[in-house]
């Protein structure tokens, strides 16, 4: 299969592994590039060059994780790896994210303490039932966790119907709970969510485990989002990409935020949904 791969190609075969001795000797090669996909083969190719004064590099099969958003070169322990499912938040990074995440609640928490008194009592005499709404969600390594929210809808909205996609238009929300959903006010007791180790203040958005089963299935690397926390917002959010919207771009942003994760890089998110996440045209 490889000589044919060869001899299909546009470059010219010049010989065999045996030959390779000869070729660079004969054409002055000072610099060779080993691509075959065996590891017997290029140990092979690399002895045979061990007399000659030639560079030598090692082509790595980057094709076979194509379909990676991670792909990178590393060193762990002094030995080289390719990582292509590595999240950054991992050691240090990982503790500087739970320290920030819990810091930050616990400020916003008390400092909106009145605001969520008002919208409490709000929901209490919009319709009967509890205040918050909880609900089964999956987050970090698939872990399922209880979100929080403020009620939007009545307490049997779903049912008859079980998970239901939220879409513009329809009419479950009581007239109190469609001003929390666009608002985003509903998603502030997820603040707790924070503080309890469930969430982070920023990062993927968490769904329920009946979408989570069909999305991974037509999606690819949707699971990849599940590597950090789930988050009350996002790149995918800021940059309009919620509610009913396409979620291969969702994703797209998802991954993009775990491979370029900083803290400034949550610091901006956060300002931006300060500014404009909380109303926005997809908030249903």
């Amino acid at each position: 299969e490889g000589r044919k791969a060869v001899a299909d190609s546009t470059l010219p075969r010049l010989g065999s592994l045996q030959d390779l001795n000869d070729i660079v000797t004969k054409e002055a090669i000072d610099e060779v590039w080993i691509a075959f996909p065996g590891e017997s083969l290029a140990e092979r190719a690399q002895y045979q060059l061990r007399h000659l004064p030639v560079s030598i590099r090692l082509v790595i099969d980057c094709f076979a994780f194509k379909q990676s958003k991670f792909l990178s070169l590393n060193t762990v322990a002094g030995i080289p790896t390719l990582d292509f499912s590595v999240s950054p938040l991992h050691g240090i990074n990982r503790y500087i994210k739970e320290i920030e995440d819990r810091f930050f609640a616990f400020i916003i928490l008390t400092l909106i303490s009145p605001l969520l008194l008002l919208l409490a009592i709000g929901v209490k005499f919009s319709s009967p039932g509890p205040v918050f709404y909880r609900q089964e969600r999956v987050g970090w390594n698939n872990r399922s966790f209880t979100i929080l929210k403020f009620r939007s809808m009545p307490v049997d909205a779903e049912a008859k119907t079980g998970a239901v996609w939220a879409k513009p238009g329809e009419q479950r929300a009581t007239r109190f709970g469609a001003f929390l959903r666009r608002t985003s006010l509903d998603e502030l007791p997820q603040l707790i969510n924070v503080l309890r180790g469930d969430m982070s203040l920023v990062g993927p958005r968490p769904e329920r485990p009946d979408f989570v089963e069909v999305f991974k299935e037509q999606v690819p690397n949707y699971m990849k989002k599940h590597m950090v926390k789930a988050g009350i917002t996002g790149w995918a959010q800021v940059n309009g990409w919620r509610g009913d919207t396409d979620l291969n771009r969702r994703i797209e942003h998802d991954l993009y935020y775990i491979q370029h994760w900083s803290i400034w890089f949550d610091l901006e998110i956060a300002f931006r949904t300060v500014l404009t996440g909380f109303i926005n045209k997809n908030a249903y």
